[in-house]
């Protein structure tokens, strides 16, 4: 049975990736724990072509998405491998240089729904550097998520953007969704 609708964020995993003589290796998923919310806004846009006083014919470009991830706290991980800061192996601080250059990475998460929930993967981001703000404490303390942006675009060779899960996904693919960034596993021929 399809889920009617979708609610909740949970389960964000991030895989950085290199390609490697056209091939696209992913490193092992790794968590993101404390997703808040997530959006994705569509890149591309819709092309109208007139004739014959009327439309004659429309396309729309799928140039990925423009995403922004509110999380509780950025990870070193992820500062290190995603954003390019530079983790020092005397003091354990983190700097962040102008010239510092992160890894683009595929972005995991799930959505609940009523009967299952949705597991996503978007295969090339790469994320901008989070906005860093706080307030004073009052008599209440009010964590402050961090905000990161991001793009998602087609990833190179395949041109894949996103994938997610169904309804009819088997158990195999659902279960294993978090080992590895998911890529569909071809029937041997015979």
């Amino acid at each position: 049975m399809a889920n009617k609708v979708q609610f909740g964020l949970k389960n964000v995993h991030f895989a950085p990736y290199e390609v490697i003589d056209g091939e696209v290796l992913y490193d092992t998923p790794v968590a993101i724990p404390g997703a808040v919310s997530l959006s994705l806004t569509p890149r591309g846009e819709l092309t109208e072509f007139y004739a014959d006083n009327m439309l004659y014919f429309s396309a729309a470009a799928n140039d990925g998405y423009d995403g922004t991830l509110a999380i509780a706290t950025i990870t070193e991980e992820f500062a290190v491998e995603a954003l390019g800061e530079t983790k020092d192996k005397d003091d354990g601080t983190l700097t962040e240089t102008s010239d510092s250059t992160g890894k683009p990475f595929a972005l995991m998460f799930e959505f609940d729904g009523d009967v299952k929930a949705t597991r996503h993967v978007l295969y090339a981001c790469t994320a901008n550097r989070p906005e860093i703000g706080g307030e004073t404490t009052t008599n209440q303390k009010e964590p402050q998520p961090n905000e990161l942006t991001f793009v998602s675009s087609a990833r190179p060779g395949d041109l894949k953007v996103k994938t997610k899960t169904t309804a009819d996904t088997p158990g195999e693919v659902y279960n294993d969704w978090y080992k590895n960034v998911y890529e569909k596993k071809e029937l041997p021929e015979g």
